[in-house]
């Protein structure tokens, strides 16, 4: 299982994050794959995901924050599942002296996502 954090807009408009796993199988249904690069040191204000996507950390760590203050880490190898395309939305910086690397995963709206939150 990999580690996985599920970034959502909750019922009360803002950005939240869930933490889990995703099983296998997780891209069977993909519409789109692209790569980008940030330098080391970025970062990137309030901004909501663009589109529904799986974003893959191939090297660099982020912390996140919602706007009710939940924070989190992602390292390389671990999976943020964006779902959060309105809402208060979420920020992100680089915190250690890597390039952000990383896969977008895009997927149709309506396709099942493989979470497993933690403690189920």
């Amino acid at each position: 299982m990999i580690k996985t954090y599920k970034l959502y807009t909750g019922a009360d408009g803002h950005s939240h994050v869930q933490t889990g796993t995703v099983s296998e199988g997780l891209f069977n249904q993909a519409s789109s794959i692209r790569f980008q690069e940030s330098p080391p040191h970025s970062f990137f204000d309030w901004h909501n995901a663009p589109a529904e996507q799986y974003v893959i950390t191939l090297s660099g760590t982020l912390e996140f924050e919602t706007r009710p203050g939940e924070t989190f880490i992602v390292r390389p190898g671990e999976i943020l599942i964006a779902l959060d395309t309105t809402g208060t939305a979420h920020k992100w910086k680089l915190v250690d002296d890597q390039p952000w690397r990383r896969a977008y995963v895009a997927f149709d709206a309506g396709h099942e996502i493989n979470f497993v939150p933690d403690g189920v």
